[in-house]
């Protein structure tokens, strides 16, 4: 498909590493290209050693090496209005993300799942249900493992369960998954897609290319997925953690059941489970329409589900010090997640929130403090931001810090014992961390540090 083509691969993080290691692996002829002009040359050159007989620049790219380009990849991190990439694309020559070009290489069949929260704790969910059941079965995507990497390793056997975010469905063209699911969407990365219905339209990219032989699983409780059932030529199976269904997966009472036409099919009781809060719930369910649709045994989704213990930095138990339980959810990187992490205490809660500003807006978020946050404590770029939304409620219990250190220190001295301090900061971790891992880790390590 690509041998002997001339690639040029936009982007030297992980992701365009991956490709271009495909690329090389399949007889392409690549050029490996990343604007930024501050990459330790060090770390770079490591990292294009691993992939032989490739060109490589940083900062300037030289025009020239344009001429005869038949294919550019792109990575996800990188808009698709920056300057180069307009450039390369009023040249004519086509852009593929790393979604796209695994895609194009990869057999067996494809689980996609998007939404703006619960994403990785979905797909991890799935990839156990999967593995518990079927030989051969790989979970890639934003959750970490660039897709790219095991494309060439799947069969026609294999299940691959892919985690997509917004950035990676801009640039699909031909890629269909057998199964798609949109767990919810709600406003996020406003400042890359602009508009809302840009971003709705994007995240419907996912199923785009389905047809009635493929299922699509969508959240009945959100208006945005629940209206894009009627525009998708797949099949559609919804799932509701707050009413019972004709037809689809719903919360009844304490169980999760399934219901197709007359039969109805009781999966687990909710206290069974390992996992916190209704959005937890929902994950399960979508999880449970996934094994369903591929034939996989009641008695072993169930074995899966109730073994399942909840991702890192989701709500994940930290340490009880002094009668205090900490709480890392650093994974809650927007007002809506952050909620959901909110709404699953059962505590009064030391809230730490705070960080890059993406353009959203925090007034439901601070809505959803009542009867559940006793204590806000604001870092990062937006804690004037959050501040004078909370003002605007009413809510004055405010501390302002100028470092994780420092928040988790004093959300210490604030805490009484039965109290729980959550970090969930509805912001993106850009401008004090590398990303959200890192300030989950740092947290963790913040904790631990008041045994001291």
């Amino acid at each position: 498909m690509l041998k002997d083509k001339k690639v040029l691969v936009f982007g030297a993080g992980k992701s365009g590493i991956s490709a271009s290691r495909l690329l090389r692996r399949v007889g392409a002829s690549v050029i490996l290209y990343d604007g930024r002009d501050d990459i330790d040359i060090d770390t770079f050159e490591d990292e294009i050693a691993i992939c032989k007989n490739l060109e490589a620049y940083l900062g300037d790219f030289p025009k020239e090496k344009l001429d005869g380009l038949d294919l550019m990849i792109i990575s996800p991190g990188i808009a698709l209005d920056n300057p180069f990439v307009l450039e390369v694309k009023n040249k004519g020559i086509p852009i593929w993300g790393e979604i796209e070009l695994a895609y194009r290489y990869s057999k067996g069949r494809i689980i996609g799942i998007t939404g703006t929260n619960g994403k990785t704790t979905t797909t991890s969910l799935v990839g156990e249900i999967l593995k518990s059941y079927y030989n051969q079965v790989f979970v890639v995507g934003n959750i970490g493992n660039p897709y790219t990497e095991i494309a060439l390793q799947t069969t026609d056997e294999s299940l691959t369960v892919i985690e997509l975010s917004s950035f990676q469905l801009e640039t699909i063209d031909r890629f269909r998954p057998d199964i798609s699911a949109i767990l919810n969407i709600t406003p996020d990365h406003l400042n890359r897609h602009h508009t809302m219905d840009n971003y709705i339209s994007i995240k419907k990219n996912i199923a785009l290319n389905q047809d009635n032989a493929n299922l699509c699983i969508l959240n009945y409780e959100n208006n945005h997925t629940k209206s894009i059932g009627a525009e998708l030529k797949t099949r559609v199976l919804y799932f509701s953690s707050e009413r019972i269904l004709e037809n689809g997966i719903f919360l009844d009472d304490d169980n999760i059941v399934y219901k197709e036409n007359d039969s109805i099919t009781n999966i687990c009781n909710v206290n069974e489970l390992r996992v916190l809060g209704k959005h937890s719930y929902e994950n399960v369910m979508v999880g449970v329409g996934i094994a369903l649709e591929l034939g996989i045994p009641i008695k072993q989704i169930h074995e899966a589900i109730t073994s399942f213990k909840a991702v890192e930095h989701r709500i994940e138990y930290v340490d009880t010090i002094d009668g205090v339980s900490y709480y890392n959810d650093s994974k809650g990187t927007n007002p809506d997640a952050s909620i959901k992490a909110v709404q699953a205490m059962n505590s009064p809660t030391i809230l730490i929130g705070g960080g890059f500003d993406k353009g959203l807006e925090f007034d439901e978020w601070v809505q959803s403090f009542k009867g559940k946050v006793k204590c806000l404590v604001l870092m990062g770029e937006t804690r004037e931001k959050i501040a004078a939304t909370a003002r605007k409620y009413g809510f004055d219990n405010i501390i302002l810090v100028n470092s994780l250190r420092e928040a988790v220190q004093i959300s210490a001295k604030k805490a009484e014992d039965g109290d729980a301090v959550l970090l969930s900061p509805a912001c993106a971790s850009w401008g004090m961390f590398d990303n959200y891992e890192q300030r989950g880790r740092m947290f963790k390590e913040y904790v631990h540090e008041l045994h001291q």
